[in-house]
């Protein structure tokens, strides 16, 4: 009895229990409601003290009351987060209360910047400053000065630096995935382009061929009623490409058209000599496909190979190319490694966006992703071919 299935199904749902758990820590509603009811069992502590002490509040339900209302305000603190710091004053005047003045000032440090976690920290200081010297501060160890000093200061700016360093990683995350994206959408672009130029060298030269032989049936039917109608063809193929040349932008001089299903064999080669093995499977009646959808099955296993060879060197990578029911369909997977690898490879992470391109762009469909201990790329495309 082979228990891998038994196995290979335990790791899905291990999965599916981790993506589910990252989910639900990363949603910003959650972590509000959490961060509040943190901050109420820190200031619970303090419950039977303030029932004691004399800000009206006659028992420990009405203290615990006050404390939920003044936590709950942090469910605020991503849109306005000066709610929550209000309150904290409030608090800090009324209760002598320190817990929430804490979250408060990392709220306005992380979700407005420095400017307001430095101005929320002036404020702060300045107000227990002044409430120090107050009668019926409690004071902690003797002299106010020092007990100000040692604990009320250090805990503002400790709040609020935190805060600001957590925006500035914020901001540096939302640049990376900035970056990300405008890196996909210039690998979209550039496809893009391979694929108009590829449209200008394969379409162009079948209107060079159709414009040659449209001119030689003119000079041979020289003298007959029809002679006319191939020198009309061989203009309208002419203007056709004209046409096309200002349509498509001339690409430089390294603009080769993309190979077609003659190329994989040695793309296979090659992927063997740098250590990464291929089974090529081909109908031969791929073959039989036009120019650029031959050259989108050559990108999207080109493209394969190279991802295999940076995320799973030395694994087989099977490679199936069939047609059917007039959709030919490319399947290249390879195992995943037991193993990372030791460093992590250089990739710019487009290259599955330009291969999703390049297959859209001949009517495609286009999926990519891990399929029981391996990692499967399946596009299929329209053969445009006619019936048997």
């Amino acid at each position: 009895m082979n228990p891998q299935p038994a196995v290979s199904a335990l790791d899905r749902l291990t999965a599916a229990g981790r993506r589910r758990a990252r989910r639900w820590v990363g949603c910003p509603r959650i972590l509000d409601v959490l961060t509040a009811l943190s901050c109420l069992a820190l200031m619970a502590l303090d419950i039977p003290g303030l029932a004691e002490a004399d800000n009206s509040l006659d028992s420990p339900v009405e203290a615990a009351f006050v404390l939920f209302l003044g936590a709950s305000t942090l469910l605020l603190r991503r849109r306005q987060p000066w709610v929550p710091y209000a309150v904290a004053l409030i608090f800090l005047w009324w209760l002598h209360e320190l817990t929430l003045v804490q979250f408060a000032l990392y709220s306005l440090g992380r979700y407005r910047g420095w400017r307001a976690g430095v101005l929320g920290v002036v404020a702060y200081v300045v107000c227990a400053l002044v409430l120090f010297s107050l009668p019926g501060w409690p004071l902690h160890g003797g002299d106010s000065l020092p007990s100000f000093l040692s604990l009320v200061v250090p805990i503002g700016v400790l709040a609020a630096g935190v805060g600001i360093a957590a925006n500035r990683q914020d901001l540096v995350r939302a640049l990376e995935a900035q970056r990300a994206e405008t890196a996909v959408l210039g690998a979209v672009q550039a496809e893009r382009a391979r694929v108009a130029g590829d449209v200008h060298d394969f379409v162009g030269r079948e209107l060079t061929l159709l414009t040659v032989r449209a001119e030689v049936l003119a000079r041979r039917a020289r003298g007959e009623s029809y002679a006319k109608d191939f020198e009309e063809l061989s203009e309208t193929s002419r203007r056709a490409h004209r046409v096309l040349n200002e349509i498509i932008v001339q690409r430089g001089a390294d603009g080769a058209p993309t190979p077609g299903l003659d190329a994989l064999a040695a793309l296979a080669e090659q992927s063997d000599r740098a250590g990464s093995p291929v089974k090529l499977d081909v109908d031969e009646a791929a073959q039989r496909l036009s120019p650029l959808r031959q050259a989108a099955v050559y990108r999207v296993v080109q493209e394969c190979l190279t991802n295999a060879a940076k995320h799973a060197p030395g694994e087989l990578v099977g490679v199936r190319i069939a047609i059917a029911d007039h959709q030919a369909r490319i399947t290249v997977s390879n195992t995943l490694p037991a193993s990372a690898p030791s460093r992590a490879p250089v990739s710019a992470g487009t290259g599955t966006a330009g291969m999703a391109e390049r297959v859209r762009s001949v009517g495609g469909t286009f999926t990519a992703g891990h399929a029981e201990g391996a990692y499967e790329v399946v596009a299929e495309l329209p053969t445009g071919l006619p019936a048997a």
